[in-house]
């Protein structure tokens, strides 16, 4: 036979080969996702989802290389009415998982994502999803990276999140949180996270066991915060942005000790009182500072960035003085 009655032959053959047979998707990945679309009502944004065709090469899908089973769901920015099917929790390799930018989507925090236990990436973001923080989550130990910001999330925080020790950044910022930040924030194991509570309503002291762990980003902006926050600081720490404002956090600036990595650092709107000291004028990579709206005194030392800074980042202040802002008397 000829090379080219053969290709011909295989040709013909592979026309009666069922699409199922040539799929790379694990046949159990496809049913569990046709039936996950089922459960949102067939929503256009996963119109690619066709049960004739490959389901690795689905919008929002993605496989693992050498086994080809699905390890990647991200669904972003489209319409999605309804709450997270359960049938998520049943994509057993799942190693990312995001739901953002759908504002259509409500109810809880899908309790079956539980059983994700290879999940890495949790992100659900910009949506209307409700109800309380699950303490479930501290069971999703290989977590490196949880957002659950802008979102109508309530309740308080579960300390068993500290649990989680190859965290790299938490995300709880701009929900409807009360309560308290957990004391075993202070007692992350393994990584230190990135920490983002702002937005929300969180009220009472910071921990001072906060003061213990050495945070790259910490920010707890707009909340009802009260009480000391200096502990966050430390000469020793590598820390580079630091975010309290708009809180009713009460303390004596002047005996703060910076770390010489800050690089942005926003104190405004709070009752903080004291001085600025002179240490600040030592740190070269500080970008952003805002004091203003607060009960500081004397002069503003001269140095480092601090002149490069507006006016506005300092005013409201007891009787602080010196430029940007009028020369002192």
């Amino acid at each position: 036979m000829s090379n080219t009655s053969l290709l011909s032959l295989i040709f013909i053959l592979s026309l009666f080969i069922p699409p199922s047979l040539s799929d790379l998707c694990n046949p159990n990945d496809k049913k569990v996702l046709l039936k996950f679309k089922k459960a949102l009502n067939n929503p256009y944004v996963l119109a690619s989802w066709n049960p004739k065709t490959d389901c690795c090469d689905w919008y929002c899908v993605t496989c693992d290389l050498s086994t080809n089973r699905i390890n990647s769901l991200t669904i972003f920015a489209g319409d999605l009415p309804g709450q997270i099917p359960s049938e998520v929790g049943d994509l057993p390799y799942l190693e990312t998982l995001m739901f953002h930018k759908l504002p259509s989507l409500t109810g809880p925090i899908q309790p079956a994502i539980a059983k994700l236990k290879n999940l890495k990436t949790l992100r659900i973001s910009w949506t209307n999803i409700s109800g309380p923080v699950p303490d479930f989550i501290s069971q999703l130990t290989n977590l490196t990276f949880l957002e659950l910001s802008f979102n109508n999330l309530s309740g308080t925080i579960p300390s068993s999140l500290s649990k989680l020790q190859k965290l790299g950044a938490l995300h709880l910022d701009r929900n409807k949180l009360t309560g308290s930040i957990p004391e075993s924030f202070g007692t992350f194991t393994g990584s230190t996270p990135d920490l983002y509570l702002s937005h929300n309503q969180l009220s009472g002291k910071i921990p001072a066991s906060l003061g213990s762990m050495d945070f790259n980003t910490i920010d707890l902006s707009r909340n009802k915060l009260e009480g000391d926050a200096s502990f966050l600081f430390g000469l020793n720490k590598t820390t580079q942005r630091i975010d309290v404002s708009r809180n009713l956090l009460e303390f004596n600036l002047s005996k703060v000790e910076f770390p010489e990595s800050l690089t942005n650092l926003d104190l405004n709107h709070n009752k903080i009182f004291g001085s600025i000291p002179a240490q600040i004028t030592s740190l070269e990579n500080l970008g952003f500072l805002n004091v203003s709206y607060n009960r500081l005194c004397g002069p503003i030392p001269v140095g480092g960035k601090l002149q490069s800074f507006g006016y506005t980042e300092y005013f409201h202040n007891r009787c602080l003085c010196g430029a940007p802002l009028e020369s002192c008397k």
